[in-house]
C-alpha cells in the first residue's frame, strides 16, 4: 500500500507552501441554548452557563480536562446546553477529554450542525477517533457537514485499524523538503505552525515523499544560515514504524528510544504521520486497564459509564466458564467425600492449600503479563521467565512449609497430617507458579491477548489441583 492510496496528493503540499488557516465548520445552537456569538465576553458566557443551570463560571475552566470532568458529573440535558454554550474550539478540546460512552451519548444528542462545528475544530486524529465511536450513519452525517478537505483527511485516518499505529497517528505535522536550507525551513515552520500539532521535530522528505531524515527544532535553530537540510541528515539512523504496527509495539519503541514522537511510514518508506508521546501515554493507560480488566473476565474497554446490559454481555461468558471450572473443583472434592467424612478436619485445611497456590500463581501471572506488555515477545526469554517463577515458588514453598508444619502440628498433634498438608501446599504452590507464568505465554504463542481471563483459568487449575493433591495424599497416607 502506498501513501498515495491512503492520503490524497494535497496532504503533502505543506512542503512547498504554507498551509492556509482552516475555517471551522459553522456551529449552530440547539433550540434550548444560545451559542456564544462573536464579541461576547466572559460575562455573557457566565450568563449562558447559568441559563444551563450550571454554577461553574467560565473563568474556572482551567483546562479542557477540567471541563470534561465537570461535564461527566452533569445530566445529559445540562451537558448539551453547556457544550452548545461554549465556543466550538473550547468544546472540541473538552470533548476530546471525555470518556468514550459520555462522548458518544453527548454527540448523539447535539444538533448535527453544532456537533459538526465542534468536530471540525478537533485535530484530525482526535476527530477520527470520535467519529469512529459513533454509528456509521451518524458519522457520515457529521462528515458531510465538514469542509471537504478536512472530511477526506478524517476518512483516511478512520480507514486504519484503531489498534495500530495508523489508527493513532497525527497527520498535522511539519514536513520539509530536503532541498531547502535551514533558514528557509525555519520560515516555513513559522508560517505553518498555527495549524500544526506541537512540532517536536521537523520531518524531511524527498520529492516522492520518502522520509529521509528527522530534525529537532533545536537542530534547525543552531544550523548556520544557508545550510542545506540535506547536509544535516548525514549518518542518520531513522527509527520508524509502519502503519499496521500494533499499539503495544509503538509504545515499546518510543519508550526504548526515548523519543518525543515517532514517524509512521508505509512499506515503501513514505511518511504518513507521527505518533507523539502524549498519544503513547494514552496507549499505555489503555493497555494497563485492558490487562487488568481482561485478567478477571470483565470487558476490556468497560467503564462505570458502560451501559449495564453491555457489561452483562461482556462478563457473562466468563462467569459461565468460571462456574464450569468451579463445578470441576467441586467434583474433585466429591470424589473424596468418604475421606472428608472420616477426617472432617481436612475440610478446615483445604482452602489454605488452594488459596496459597492461587496467590502464588497470581504473582507470577502479573509479572509475566507486565513483561510481555513492556518488551517485544521473545520465546526463549519468556520460557526462561517461567522457569524463574518455578524456582521462586520452590524457595517460598520451603519457607512457608516450615511455618505451616509447625502450626499444623501444634494444632493437630499429628505428624502424618502435617506432612500431608505441607507436601500438598508446596506441590500446589509450584504448580500455581508454573501455571501463572505459562498461561499468558501460551496465549501469546497462540496470538491471543495474554491477559484475557488468565486469572479465571489459573484459579480453576490451582483450586482443582490443590483439592486433588491434598485429599489424594490424605487418602493414601492417613486412612
Amino acid at each position: 500500500m502506498s501513501k498515495d492510496d491512503i492520503f490524497p496528493a494535497s496532504s503533502s503540499q505543506s512542503r512547498n507552501e504554507a498551509a492556509a488557516p482552516k475555517e471551522a465548520a459553522p456551529a449552530q445552537a440547539s433550540e434550548n441554548a444560545p451559542a456564544v456569538l462573536p464579541g461576547e465576553g466572559q460575562r455573557e458566557l457566565d450568563e449562558l452557563l447559568r441559563d444551563c443551570g450550571d454554577e461553574l463560571l467560565a473563568a474556572e475552566f482551567a483546562h479542557p480536562a477540567d471541563v470534561a470532568e465537570h461535564l461527566e458529573n452533569l445530566s445529559l440535558e445540562k451537558q448539551v446546553c453547556l457544550v452548545t454554550a461554549l465556543a466550538p474550539e473550547d468544546a472540541a478540546e473538552a470533548l476530546a477529554e471525555l470518556d468514550e460512552h459520555t462522548r458518544v451519548e453527548l454527540l448523539e444528542n447535539l444538533d448535527p450542525d453544532t456537533a459538526a462545528g465542534i468536530v471540525g475544530e478537533m485535530s484530525f486524529d482526535d476527530a477520527a477517533d470520535v467519529l469512529d465511536e459513533l454509528d456509521e450513519d451518524h458519522s457520515v452525517v457529521l462528515l458531510s457537514k465538514l469542509e471537504s478537505e478536512d472530511a477526506e483527511e478524517i476518512r483516511n485516518l478512520m480507514a486504519f485499524d484503531p489498534e495500530t499505529a495508523g489508527g493513532v497517528m497525527n497527520t498535522e505535522i511539519i514536513i520539509l523538503s530536503q532541498d531547502i536550507t535551514a533558514d528557509e525551513a525555519i520560515h516555513q515552520i513559522r508560517s505553518e505552525i498555527e495549524d500544526k500539532e506541537i512540532p517536536y521535530y521537523a520531518y524531511i522528505v524527498s520529492d516522492d515523499d520518502m522520509l529521509v531524515g528527522v530534525l529537532s527544532l533545536r537542530d534547525l535553530l543552531v544550523c548556520p544560515p544557508g545550510t542545506p537540510l540535506k547536509e544535516e541528515l548525514a549518518d542518520q539512523d531513522l527509527v520508524t514504524v509502519t502503519y499496521d504496527t500494533e499499539r503495544e509495539e509503538v509504545a515499546r519503541v518510543i519508550g526504548h528510544y526515548n523519543l518525543m514522537a515517532l514517524p509512521v511510514v508505509d512499506y515503501e518508506g513514505r511518511l504518513l504521520g507521527v505518533i507523539s508521546h502524549d498519544d503513547v501515554i494514552d496507549i499505555m493507560q489503555d493497555l494497563a486497564s485492558e490487562d487488568m480488566l481482561g485478567m478477571v473476565g470483565a470487558g476490556q474497554d468497560e467503564t462505570t459509564d458502560t451501559p449495564w446490559l453491555d457489561s452483562v454481555k461482556m462478563r457473562l461468558p466468563w462467569l459461565l466458564m468460571n462456574m464450569f471450572n468451579s463445578a470441576l473443583s467441586a467434583g474433585v472434592v466429591y470424589l473424596f467425600d468418604g475421606t472428608i467424612a472420616q477426617m472432617a478436619i481436612l475440610a478446615v485445611f483445604m482452602p489454605m492449600v488452594a488459596n496459597q497456590a492461587g496467590n502464588t500463581g497470581q504473582q507470577a501471572l502479573a509479572v509475566i503479563i507486565r513483561q510481555l506488555a513492556r518488551e517485544k515477545f521473545s520465546r526463549r526469554k519468556a520460557w526462561n521467565a517461567v522457569r524463574r517463577e518455578g524456582k521462586i515458588a520452590v524457595a517460598n514453598g520451603l519457607i512457608l512449609g516450615v511455618l505451616v508444619w509447625a502450626a499444623v502440628f501444634l494444632f493437630t498433634d499429628s505428624i502424618a497430617l502435617t506432612c500431608v498438608m505441607v507436601s500438598a501446599l508446596m506441590l500446589d504452590m509450584v504448580l500455581g507458579a508454573f501455571a501463572g507464568a505459562s498461561i499468558p505465554v501460551l496465549l501469546k504463542e497462540m496470538g491471543r491477548d495474554p491477559a484475557q481471563a488468565s486469572s479465571i483459568f489459573l484459579t480453576a487449575l490451582t483450586d482443582g489441583a490443590g483439592f486433588f493433591l491434598f485429599l489424594g495424599l490424605a487418602t493414601l497416607f492417613l486412612l
